[in-house]
């Protein structure tokens, strides 16, 4: 039986047309696929003409300064980069030899935990593999998967707990999960605010947190985070009235206004104001804080990444 154009015969099928469609997929642009593949404009385009005609889809179209991708080329690429990124794994060297690597490696994180472990990691480094290169990408979310799902990432590293949640039920109904986890260090948060602020003597009451004017550091940019989910199992809230990205810029700011934030105390001595500001417990029951690092299970096995995994956990046990 013949394929039909919607289901292509795989053993026909030129694997090369996927390596051109996945650069196009990550860049976004013919120019520069082109550019990073070494081929011309017009070779990258006859070859996701030529992969159009053997799925039956567009893929992509263009638009604005390159090209944006169908609902099917979007639902087949986490697939292709997987596939071509564990056949790159299987064909490099199995061994990663830190003296002589010159292999860079992509993190994800939030300012504070970069300002806790990335001074160790970069003295593990320089001491063991002074040619790899670090290179650490601001996390915007509290679920990274796409990202490393994506290969944007080798690791992420921060505070997932409906990440975790989530794949602990997975693995408990016996489903495969695509990501692996590794908790680095514990911490709790803390109500923090400038040194003579009205709030930094006397009771901090459940009552007069709420009734404050608060900063709230958010990732993906929600007004709202999980310190407003206690509060609403409480059925309270707080006003929130300025949301920032970083925890360095929040302590600034609450440094210099009657703002509360809440950041986590082993953060504080690392932004240099702790003389400027007032750590208070906070008046209500918060979850703990369980700094995870988080990876595609494709990389699990990867001598290169099981070393920086290690370096990470040296790094997190250093900084406490």
């Amino acid at each position: 039986m013949s394929a039909s154009p919607f289901q292509p015969n795989f053993r026909t099928l030129d694997l090369n047309l996927l390596r051109v469609f996945d650069e196009v997929m990550a860049e976004r642009s013919l120019t520069r696929a082109a550019r990073n593949l070494s081929l011309t404009q017009p070779a990258v385009s006859n070859a996701l003409r030529r992969l159009r005609e053997a799925l039956g889809d567009e893929l992509v179209r263009r638009g604005g300064a390159g090209v944006e991708p169908t609902p099917r080329a979007l639902a087949l690429w986490p697939s292709v980069r997987e596939a071509l990124l564990s056949l790159q794994a299987s064909l490099a060297p199995s061994v990663f030899e830190p003296a002589s690597a010159n292999s860079t490696f992509v993190l994800a994180m939030a300012d504070a935990t970069a300002a806790t472990l990335i001074p160790g990691l970069v003295q593990t480094v320089e001491n063991e593999a002074p040619g790899v290169s670090l290179r650490v990408l601001p996390l915007t979310t509290r679920d990274p998967r796409r990202l490393l799902d994506e290969a944007a990432a080798d690791l992420a590293v921060g505070y997932f707990p409906a990440v975790l949640a989530d794949l602990t039920a997975r693995e408990q109904t016996g489903e495969a999960v695509a990501f692996a986890h590794q908790r680095l260090y514990g911490g709790e948060y803390v109500c923090v605010m400038r040194r003579d602020h009205p709030l930094a003597s006397g009771p901090l009451t459940l009552g007069r947190y709420c009734a404050a004017r608060h900063l709230l550091v958010s990732f993906s940019g929600r007004p709202w985070g999980f310190i407003d989910e206690a509060l609403a199992s409480l059925g309270r809230q707080r006003r929130v009235v300025l949301t920032v990205n970083q925890f360095f810029t929040a302590g600034r700011v609450v440094a210099n206004s009657n703002l509360l934030t809440v950041l986590p105390r082993h953060f504080v001595r690392e932004t240099g104001m702790a003389g400027e500001l007032v750590l208070r417990e906070l008046p209500f029951e918060a979850p703990a804080v369980h700094v995870e690092a988080l990876w595609h299970r494709r990389l699990q096995h990867s001598s290169g990444h099981q070393w920086l995994r290690q370096a990470l956990v040296r790094a997190g046990a250093a900084a406490f």
